[in-house]
């Protein structure tokens, strides 16, 4: 082979060198930025349903607020007709008592 012939081989390899680098160096690059817009689009992903879980907190805590409301009212309204129950059959109790101490 010719000097020039030999030449031309060794260019050949270092352009093919260069070429396959730079294809290496695109693709690192290709990956890099694919990565970084996954993990933006996680990380938006994530504060989206972050706010979405605030959100479906904070209407069950309204709701577990108004439901204990209502069962406190019910609960007071309970004590009321059973305290009111109580106190008429006290002049009842009372008699009762009476009679039996005097009787006895």
């Amino acid at each position: 082979m010719s000097l020039e012939g030999i030449k031309q081989v060794t260019e050949t390899e270092d352009l093919t060198q260069r070429q396959k680098n730079e294809a290496q160096a695109r693709a690192k690059q290709t990956v890099a930025e694919a990565r970084g817009a996954g993990e933006e689009l996680l990380a938006k992903a994530r504060a989206e349903a972050e706010a979405q879980v605030k959100g479906y907190m904070a209407e069950a805590e309204e709701r577990a607020s108004h439901h204990t409301e209502q069962v406190l009212e019910e609960t007071k309204q309970s004590c009321g007709a059973l305290r009111q129950a109580a106190e008429g059959r006290m002049a009842e109790a009372v008699a009762l008592i009476v009679r039996r101490v005097v009787d006895a």
